[in-house]
């Protein structure tokens, strides 16, 4: 009746044609992710630190710049939108 007997899978020698050898070639894994420090999952202090020492790493110092400039512009739009009034600090 063959309940009892169920067909075993069947295996074959495939491997895929652009395959190295290095690492297993169906494991996904992100492009990047033996470069950052940030991924590992920690609390959140632990990853706040972890971008902080990120950041004062890069050798990049002109896309750190960038970036806290576009941050920077953010801010001031989203002030503007909300009217803030500067004056409570003067």
């Amino acid at each position: 009746m063959g309940i009892f007997n169920t067909k075993k899978n069947k295996r074959y020698s495939y491997t895929p044609r652009f395959y190295k050898g290095e690492q297993n070639p169906f494991e996904i894994k992100h492009k990047f992710d033996d470069q950052r420090v940030t991924i590992q999952k920690t609390n959140l202090k632990g990853k706040f630190t972890n971008a902080i020492d990120d950041l004062k790493t890069n050798p990049n110092t002109l896309a750190n710049r960038r970036v806290f400039i576009i941050i920077i512009i953010l801010i001031a739009v989203f002030l503007w939108i909300i009217d803030f009034d500067l004056s409570i600090f003067f």
